[in-house]
């Protein structure tokens, strides 16, 4: 059963990937956007624009690895692709995580076009190691908590409104263009709640941006967050088949 369930979750990836990914809108979504708000900031501000590559990175992950997730699985719901999908000897859980699986892939070939971009560019040190690290369990997050808020709703539209919300959140209390560091206590704190922030704390110590403190304790976290976010998720996809 567990072989069967793999080469789902992998053919599931695959297919998404060829149907939903690969378009304009969602490399759009995945890059042009965090390109674009990025550079707002700078042209704001004028700073050192390598100061802003661990953020441009973490939007990177957070909406590429979002673009398509948060409505692929009610749009299969609607048409019924997704019913036929469970005539395969392969379990509920296993039809999620190759839908997640699909936004992991896409968000790490995005990812490492504007990392690879902005580390020769900007001829940035990276420790290849710790980078590996902390983007394979954030585009999990990610991915995940797409799905979650997928599943939470009927339509494709209210999916993609609810997700926006912590999108645009994480944008500014997780130190994407302004350091948590500096914020009030409780802006700081909060900011702990949130997974992109150890993204970004992530990704700075890959690039040298910060000394100190354990880029394992961000892979930590970010892998509790994958199981709070894809527990729910199947529990709720469960429910719409119940």
């Amino acid at each position: 059963m567990w072989k069967d369930n793999l080469r789902g979750i992998y053919y599931i990836a695959i297919k998404d990937m060829k149907t939903y990914y690969i378009k304009p809108p969602a490399v759009s979504w995945g890059i042009v956007f965090p390109l674009a708000w990025i550079f707002a900031f700078y042209l704001r501000n004028l700073q050192d624009f390598k100061g802003l590559v661990p953020g441009l990175i973490a939007m990177t992950v957070l909406f590429s690895a979002t673009a398509v997730e948060a409505v692929v699985i009610n749009l299969e719901l609607r048409v019924g692709s997704l019913e036929r999908l469970l005539l395969a000897p392969i379990s509920l859980s296993a039809v999620l995580l190759g839908k997640i699986l699909g936004g992991v892939i896409f968000g790490f070939i995005m990812t490492a076009i504007v990392t690879v971009s902005s580390v020769l560019v900007f001829e940035l040190p990276v420790n290849i190691l710790y980078l590996v690290l902390i983007l394979i369990p954030s585009l999990f997050a990610f991915s995940s908590l797409g799905a979650l808020l997928c599943v939470l709703v009927k339509e494709v539209f209210e999916a993609q409104t609810l997700l926006n919300l912590p999108r645009f959140l994480m944008i500014f209390l997780c130190g994407v263009v302004y350091p948590v560091a500096a914020m009030p206590p409780a802006l700081r704190y909060f900011a702990h709640v949130l997974p992109l922030t150890y993204t970004v704390e992530g990704i700075q110590r890959s690039l040298g941006s910060v000394q100190g403190g354990s880029i394992i304790i961000d892979v930590f976290v970010l892998i509790i967050f994958i199981f709070i976010f894809i527990m729910p998720a199947v529990k709720l996809l469960a429910k719409k088949f119940a």
